[in-house]
């Protein structure tokens, strides 16, 4: 494989840790302080957007008149250090994968600049693709994965994606990269490889056999 294009939150910590509800809680505050919008109503909201738009964000912005950076500065304003911690072991296997290894997070470059250094984690990867490569336009629809795959100037056949949404892998697919999910899944056809946390994907990767397959 040419290229390993992974996901941030929740893909290179584990969902287990407090780091994701800090940002949920932030979202919450946002909404209702920034704007303006009643709590009981809130929550409906953020499942709407979520499910038209791929992001609470775009929503607000679209019928809220939200700014996407004062969103991302705020929502990803919390204390990463507090629950996350240096993961020496996860770099070095990291690093030994040929090839190049980059972010692409629907989250902002700040917030995984931040996430990567307190793992340890900043120089094993090449390039951060935050959400601003493609416009604000998110994972699953194909533009940022279109752009990043023009950005490292190869197919998606020569790359491997690692997240822990299943639907963002099946636009993966669609791009003919292969696919590892973190995490539990449902059997999603488009799903090559399911593991449970992001330090089994090194030994996993040497012995896949739709490695064997294209590298022939």
């Amino acid at each position: 494989m040419d290229a390993f294009i992974f996901d941030l939150d929740n893909t290179l910590y584990p969902a287990s840790t407090s780091l994701f509800p800090l940002i949920d809680a932030r979202i919450n505050q946002y909404m209702h302080e920034r704007a303006g919008i009643p709590e009981d109503r809130v929550d409906e909201l953020r499942r709407r957007y979520w499910k038209d738009y791929g992001l609470t964000m775009v929503g607000l912005a679209r019928h809220h008149g939200v700014d996407p950076e004062d969103y991302l500065d705020y929502v990803h304003d919390v204390d990463v250090a507090s629950v996350l911690q240096p993961q020496p072991e996860l770099a070095q296997a990291l690093s030994a994968l040929p090839g190049v290894k980059v972010v692409l997070t629907n989250g902002s470059l700040n917030h995984a600049l931040r996430v990567l250094e307190v793992l340890g984690l900043r120089d094993v990867f090449t390039e951060i693709f935050d959400v601003r490569l493609a416009a604000y336009r998110p994972k699953p629809y194909p533009e940022p994965y279109r752009e990043t795959l023009h950005r490292l100037g190869v197919p998606g056949s020569r790359c491997v994606m690692v997240e822990d949404m299943a639907l963002n892998l099946k636009t993966a697919k669609e791009f003919g990269m292969a696919t590892v999910l973190i995490g539990p899944g449902n059997g999603e056809e488009y799903v090559d490889v399911r593991i449970d946390e992001v330090g089994l994907f090194p030994d996993v990767y040497a012995r896949l056999e739709w490695k064997k397959k294209r590298a022939g």
